[in-house]
């Protein structure tokens, strides 16, 4: 029987969104799939024209950041 739920990984544990049908102790299976970024569920709001994964460079890059770091003045 396959379940699938939503989870966050916080301090090194999955946390379910929502409590699992299983008893304690239960060995289970875990096949781990990244979700959507927020930059890439967001692609299309803005008029980019190039593709999703240039916009997340420039959108997470340190090196593109502006004002760069250390110089908030």
């Amino acid at each position: 029987m396959a379940i699938v739920v939503e989870a966050t990984y916080e301090n090194g544990v999955l946390k379910p969104a929502q409590p699992l049908p299983l008893g304690e102790h239960e060995k289970v299976r875990l096949m781990i799939e990244r979700g959507p970024s927020p930059l890439s569920s967001a692609y299309g709001v803005v008029q980019w024209k190039g593709d999703p994964a240039t916009l997340e460079r420039f959108a997470t890059d340190v090196e593109l950041a502006f004002p760069p770091p250390g110089d908030e003045s």
